[in-house]
């Protein structure tokens, strides 16, 4: 039995809210249960220097959490003078995830910021930033469309991603934190909207998990990340 009562193979109860943001180009609420991360997309009308004179954009992300995120007040990094191993991780995995959908020279030389922060974390804050803020680039680009700045389509498929586990010697989807702290093995998964894999990101805790184990996670992903495709076609219509 998961501590959430849930059944192997379902998520937390999963919303995403468009528009939240009355400046950003784009923005989206995405709750997974009890993680809420507020995600925006942020125009700037310059390329980053590395790619001056190609004629290409690009798309980055940052990624924080707030202070009383967890049970316990964590300090700001920019308190510390300098982010965590953690944070760079994940906001490199964030950028990699989205650009991997965005013919990038049809964003000109221009760049989209993806700003993801979590207000409650109750574990998969990466796949639910990835998620939501997949909703807030489109918007983002759909305002570029809307002014004239594209002269063609600029992301070629859906992107979402989910977090499976090995718990109690079981297969399951979306672990909550009181799953993924104690896993046998966790694993994050990146998909696009027609199934192509964009990233795994996997780990024993403890024994090694077997090439059926990992079959049954990357099945349980699918399954969830279809669902999710979905409430991201419903977010941006």
């Amino acid at each position: 039995m998961r501590p959430s009562n849930r059944a192997p193979d379902q998520m937390r109860p999963v919303s995403l809210q468009p528009g939240v943001a009355r400046h950003a180009e784009g923005s989206c609420l995405v709750k997974f249960g009890d993680t809420h991360v507020f995600v925006t997309a942020s125009l700037e009308e310059k390329a980053p220097p590395f790619l001056k004179g190609t004629g290409k954009g690009w798309v980055t992300a940052e990624y924080g959490m707030l202070p009383r995120a967890t049970n316990e007040r964590t300090r700001r990094e920019a308190a510390q003078g300098k982010q965590s191993g953690r944070t760079l991780e994940i906001q490199r995995l964030i950028g990699r995830s989205l650009r991997a959908v965005v013919d990038l020279t049809a964003l000109g030389e221009r760049q989209i910021v993806i700003d993801c922060d979590v207000l409650q974390a109750d574990g998969g804050t990466r796949t639910a930033s990835i998620t939501g803020g997949f909703v807030a680039l489109s918007q983002c680009i759909g305002f570029m469309r809307k002014v004239g700045m594209l002269s063609r389509r600029a992301i070629k498929d859906q992107v979402a991603a989910i977090s499976c586990g090995i718990f109690r010697g079981h297969a399951v989807l979306d672990l909550d934190y009181a799953e993924d702290s104690s896993a046998e093995t966790d694993a994050n998964f990146v998909l696009t909207g027609s199934g192509g894999l964009v990233e795994v990101q996997g780990t024993a805790e403890g024994a090694p998990f077997t090439d059926e184990q990992f079959s049954e996670l990357l099945r349980l992903a699918r399954k969830g990340c279809v669902e999710l495709v979905q409430l991201q076609k419903e977010a941006i219509a």
